[in-house]
């Protein structure tokens, strides 16, 4: 062997070996965790599809029975591996990582089925709190049922939970809406079709929209109580209580806040019993935007009104549109 050989033959020696080293240490820390300085072992999960909520801020925030799974399962699917590596180092778990996104889904889904038909345990989280809140995890849960994969809901923190609980508001009927749209005049639109809500509306919002959403819900809704919740469960929480003008005016005032937030806002003083007119224009808007079926699930959901009718009404307009076509 030449000097050239051996020279090559050692540098491969030293990249390799850390490398056999680190990977040893990691299958030596699967199936187990650490908390509050104590290992625990975890045995192995039956195959399918975990749906694990993880904390929105705080990392104690996270369940025994949530870490138990994340360091039990094969697999676990998230947006951000960098964010949820974050909450894994915290407490000692080597599950693998594998990205499941919105700009990724179509692509990824199709791989992830394939290792649960295999009898893989897979886990999906998103950054932070419940998944399929505001995540693009719906169609992958829908295709494993479908496909036949056991679902199991490991439940924690949730930012729509822990909002409306702060908030002071009404909490016997709620409407989590998500974001609103970005755009100004969808986002009237859809603030229109809300108004007539008998039930406290939960809403999340960017911190660079957060200033405009609350102009156009004071202008929409008119003067009603609301709450404006962010940096939950972290050191600096803050919760602003007002009613919608009033928040809407201070948040104009700071800079751009940073992250996410929730803004919860209170029902309509009375509550007014829903004419068949209301129904009527309800379920036109939520036909623009849903499914029948979905639509007659929302709008017999915020308006009270009896199911089966809300279905006959939902599938003559449905008619009607159909035969305009």
């Amino acid at each position: 062997m030449t000097g050239q050989g051996r020279a090559i033959t050692v540098r491969r020696m030293r990249t390799t070996a850390p490398a056999i080293a680190a990977r040893a240490l990691r299958e030596r820390a699967r199936g187990q965790y650490l908390l509050d300085g104590r290992t625990t072992l975890v045995p192995p999960l039956t195959g399918g599809l975990y749906l694990v909520a993880t904390p929105i801020g705080n990392l104690r925030d996270i369940t025994v029975r949530a870490l138990e799974v994340l360091a039990a399962v094969d697999l676990i699917a998230c947006e951000d591996t960098r964010v949820t590596r974050k909450l894994l180092d915290r407490y000692g778990i080597a599950t693998p990582l594998t990205s499941y996104h919105e700009h990724n889904a179509a692509q990824a889904r199709p791989k992830l089925l394939a290792r649960l038909a295999d009898g893989a345990a897979i886990a999906l989280v998103s950054d932070a709190g419940t998944p399929l809140v505001s995540d693009p995890g719906y169609k992958l849960v829908r295709e494993a049922e479908a496909a036949g994969a056991n679902l199991t809901a490991v439940p924690g923190a949730s930012a729509v939970l822990a909002a409306l609980t702060v908030s002071g508001l009404p909490t016997d009927r709620f409407l989590f809406e998500g974001f609103l749209p970005a755009k100004e005049a969808a986002r009237r639109a859809r603030i229109a079709e809300l108004e007539r809500i008998p039930a406290t509306l939960v809403l999340f919002e960017s911190g660079a929209r957060v200033a405009a959403s609350l102009a156009d819900l004071a202008a929409g809704l008119g003067p009603r109580e609301a709450a404006l919740c962010r940096e939950l469960t972290k050191l600096y929480e803050e919760v602003q209580r007002g009613d919608l003008a009033t928040l809407a005016d201070e948040a104009a005032k700071v800079g751009e806040p940073r992250g996410e937030m929730v803004i919860v806002v209170a029902p309509p003083d009375r509550e007014e019993e829903v004419t068949a007119a209301d129904l009527e224009a309800l379920l036109r808007q939520a036909l623009n935007r849903l499914s029948v079926k979905d639509a007659v699930a929302e709008i017999a959901a915020v308006s009270g009104a009896p199911r089966r009718e809300v279905y006959r009404r939902a599938i003559a307009l449905s008619k009607e549109r159909s035969d305009a076509r």
